[in-house]
């Protein structure tokens, strides 16, 4: 089974991308769902952000994310911290989730496959592109937040264009091509790949 990243900038539209593989089939592994229920469930993990960010990080034994949010946010620092201490866990969450599945392939949706070493444990990375004023748009309706606020998430991950160029494969998503097409023809590759480790 090939295990693939699939990643892409905030509103590149990475979510939706994924719901289409699912639909052909693929199951697929969200990184950030995946940490939320680990900074919640994992008791190694738990201790960890205790002892770095403070009892008051964990209200009634839950995740308070809007004090950890506000730890983070500009304190660049403090969230290296953050992410240093999460991403091996869910890396190692992803890949246990990854050796349970039966399809041809299964994916991992994660924002930050390159910035956190993901792509050492993936066979190959889909990207999700679109144009930073679409991103910027799409970000400000579906959370409500400024123009400002959205930029400054932004900055906060590799260059789009760099991150782009890193990936074997490219789905853009720009409201003026199709993306189902897209998919489906990285679906079919993706499938002839299998078919060839099977026969070898």
């Amino acid at each position: 089974m090939l295990r693939i990243g699939l990643t892409g900038g905030i509103g590149s539209g990475k979510s939706t991308v994924a719901k289409i593989f699912e639909t052909l089939g693929i199951p697929v592994y969200y990184a950030d769902d995946a940490s939320k229920r680990l900074l919640n469930e994992n008791d190694v993990l738990k201790k960890e952000i205790e002892k770095h960010f403070g009892k008051e990080t964990y209200q009634n034994g839950e995740l308070n994310r809007k004090h950890l949010s506000s730890l983070v946010f500009d304190n660049a620092e403090k969230l290296a911290l953050l992410n240093s201490i999460v991403h091996p866990a869910t890396i190692k969450d992803a890949e246990d989730w990854m050796q349970k599945q039966a399809a041809p392939y299964a994916i991992k949706e994660a924002a930050l496959i390159f910035e956190s070493g993901s792509q050492e444990h993936l066979d190959k990375v889909i990207g999700v592109y679109a144009p930073v004023t679409i991103r910027i748009n799409r970000v400000m309706q579906r959370d409500e937040v400024s123009r400002e606020e959205v930029v400054s998430r932004m900055n906060k991950q590799i260059n789009e264009e760099i991150k782009m160029r890193l990936c074997d494969y490219v789905i853009t998503n720009d409201e003026q091509q199709l993306v189902i097409p897209q998919v489906l023809d990285i679906h079919e590759k993706l499938l002839g790949q299998t078919a060839q480790l099977q026969t070898v």
